[in-house]
């Protein structure tokens, strides 16, 4: 009768035994899985904002045909690309469809100013059907944004400050008073050659507010302080192609 309840014991403490070391091994595979998970992170989003300089010709002219004239800026993209230039934007004036705006990057701004002063670049505007001497201007864009919105309505606006970095600081402050009348900045810069002269690029969200800001006393006091000369100029005009 001792013989049988020996057996019995000994046999339920090798199978406790196993029970435990299975166990053990269980809680050994968990932590290196949870040590595996604490490693894992979020891709980052992707910024829409550039702040590299990026160095534009920006030409305004009017033409005859605009279909006639994008056919041939068309053609002549390999005339570009040999002179460093890029395709940008194309827009086209609010108040006068024919009146064209071209930006293209410059990978030098010196081989830009040439090509602009080139023979074929006026043979190719000619043929083009541009009417007019053409005004052309040299750009240093310092900051872009790239985000996707659902307005092609943009204005640029030119104006003369006395201190550049006074009114870049005092402009930033002024980015939810902009919003807040339908205006979103996509760019600005200045001129190659003076950072005194500026290039503002917004985008026009609601027509009927931004109007309604450019004539008020709140943005003529905004001005005053950071430094604005004079009035500016603007012109309106929807982009028909970002290349």
């Amino acid at each position: 009768m001792l013989s049988m309840k020996i057996f019995p014991m000994s046999l339920i403490g090798a199978v406790v035994f196993l029970l435990c070391s299975c166990n053990g091994n269980e809680k050994k595979t968990d932590t290196t899985n949870m040590s595996d998970s604490t490693i894992i992170t979020e891709p980052a989003a992707p910024t829409t904002i550039n702040t590299t300089p990026q160095h534009m010709l920006v030409v305004k002219h009017k033409v005859i045909n605009f279909e006639k004239f994008k056919a041939a800026y068309d053609a002549h993209d390999s005339l570009r690309l040999a002179n460093g230039m890029h395709n940008y934007v194309i827009g086209r004036g609010l108040e006068d469809s024919n009146m064209v705006l071209v930006a293209v990057k410059a990978d030098d701004m010196d081989k830009a100013k040439a090509f602009a002063k080139s023979p074929g670049l006026k043979i190719a505007m000619q043929k083009s059907g541009v009417t007019g001497a053409p005004q052309m201007e040299f750009t240093t864009m310092t900051f872009q944004d790239n985000a996707v919105i659902n307005s092609t309505l943009r204005s640029e606006t030119m104006f003369s400050v006395k201190d550049w970095a006074a009114w870049e600081k005092a402009f930033q402050e002024g980015k939810q008073e902009r919003i807040d009348n339908g205006i979103v900045v996509r760019a600005y810069g200045h001129d190659a050659d003076d950072n005194n002269k500026v290039r503002l690029v917004t985008a026009i969200m609601d027509s009927t507010k931004a109007a309604a800001y450019w004539k008020s006393d709140m943005l003529k006091a905004r001005r005053a302080a950071s430094g604005v000369i004079g009035e500016p100029k603007r012109f309106l005009f929807r982009i028909v192609q970002r290349y």
